[in-house]
């Protein structure tokens, strides 16, 4: 018998048959939902992997947090973007996905506690939590002109149970990044309700325009805060399973989060030893794929506010970075009739918004992935079809 913390599949509906029965038919399609760089043209250095195969994957070191060589790697690369922190602040994941369930046991104990977890937003974050018997209860990110953190629904969604207020900069799919202002009330939140604050920043590295320095990146957190971040998105390989969790916060409390987390971390030893060998020659090898990546979004959203000028119910949303784009279109039709009619009519594949939990119609999501001139093509369809 199942256990009732596993939570049933994602309900189907029409356009997710629709897209399996495509796929399956072979039919030639334009993905605009790609979110694999390495199967989007991404060309990868010459023995980026040579280093998995070295001599010293053949000794086993468990340890809980990993090895020492890799915390050092991803401290160092954190302090590319001015982000301060030490190696034994730094704590190995096989992926961004697991450092969340290692804060969910944690932080929550289960069929109980509660996470808030920012609506629109990846739809990941109710299985993972529910997986870990913890609810998800969603605050709000209003749009007008750029996307904003609603605090009045945050406080709603507020209560006795929640244990942890998790943010994600840049969002995904929105782009929205954290203003200055919302990570500090945040952090005040968070700091006022003996709760913790979880910024998932694996898009960080993919802003569409100059990064700015942040003071609250070079100063301790005023509450317990872990930052995620991994190899999938910062280095463009997700085929290599490593993630990380930088703590911060005051030291009392962080000293006491690295306690409870080396129980549960040395409960899995999920990382692996040659990934931790080869570490710190991935995160340097994967400047050059990570540049490809920034080069190839940022223009792919260019060419997507040029073309959409051109169609006057169309309009891009502001984005600040990540890997995709949300276009709102007029609601003649629901979502999934306009996401069937691209794939039916026009070969081209897109996300409807209500797979992100938008508020309403009808919003279209892409990804900025795919080759500049698979996207050029798809976009053409896509803004044809919802301008028609």
């Amino acid at each position: 018998m199942f256990s009732a913390r596993v939570p049933p599949p994602q309900q189907r509906n029409a356009f997710s048959t629709a897209l399996d029965a495509a796929r399956a038919a072979g039919h030639d399609l334009i993905d605009l939902t790609i979110s694999n760089p390495t199967r989007a043209g991404i060309a990868y250095p010459p023995g980026l992997f040579v280093p998995l195969s070295r001599a010293e994957v053949a000794e086993y070191h468990p340890e809980p947090f990993g090895m020492r060589t890799a915390r050092d790697a991803v401290a160092a690369d954190y302090a590319r973007r001015s982000v301060v922190t030490t190696w034994d602040r730094i704590v190995l994941t096989a992926s961004t996905s697991e450092a969340y369930s290692v804060l969910f046991k944690l932080l929550c104990a289960p069929a109980g506690d509660r996470v808030l977890v920012p609506a629109p937003s990846y739809p990941l974050f109710d299985h993972l939590s529910a997986l870990d018997g913890v609810k998800a209860m969603a605050y709000e990110l209003h749009y007008d002109g750029r996307w904003w953190v609603d605090f009045d629904s945050v406080e709603a969604a507020w209560d006795g149970s929640a244990r942890a207020l998790l943010a994600v900069s840049p969002n995904n799919p929105t782009g929205s990044v954290l203003s200055a202002g919302e990570r500090r009330g945040f952090t005040e939140l968070c700091a006022a309700r003996d709760a913790a604050l979880i910024v998932d920043e694996v898009f960080a590295d993919y802003l569409f325009g100059p990064a700015e320095p942040r003071e609250d990146d070079a100063e301790p957190s005023a509450c317990l805060t872990f930052r995620l971040g991994g190899l999938s998105k910062s280095a463009a390989l997700p085929q290599v399973k490593l993630g990380w969790i930088a703590v911060d916060g005051p030291a009392a409390l962080v000293d006491e989060a690295l306690g409870r987390l080396e129980l549960i971390c040395d409960t899995y030893l999920s990382v692996s030893t040659p990934v931790q060998v080869a570490a710190s020659d991935l995160i340097a090898g994967g400047a050059d794929p990570r540049a490809q990546v920034l080069e190839r979004v940022r223009a792919n959203y260019r060419t997507l506010r040029e073309l959409a000028v051109r169609y006057p119910s169309v309009e891009v949303l502001h984005a600040d970075g990540g890997w995709s784009a949300v276009i709102r279109v007029a609601a003649t039709a629901s979502e999934e009739a306009i996401t069937l009619q691209l794939l039916e009519r026009d070969g081209v594949v897109v996300y409807p918004g209500f797979f992100f939990d938008f508020p309403h119609e009808a919003f279209l999501v892409v990804s900025l992935l795919p080759t500049a001139a698979q996207f050029h093509e798809g976009i053409r369809r896509v803004l044809e079809r919802v301008d028609a």
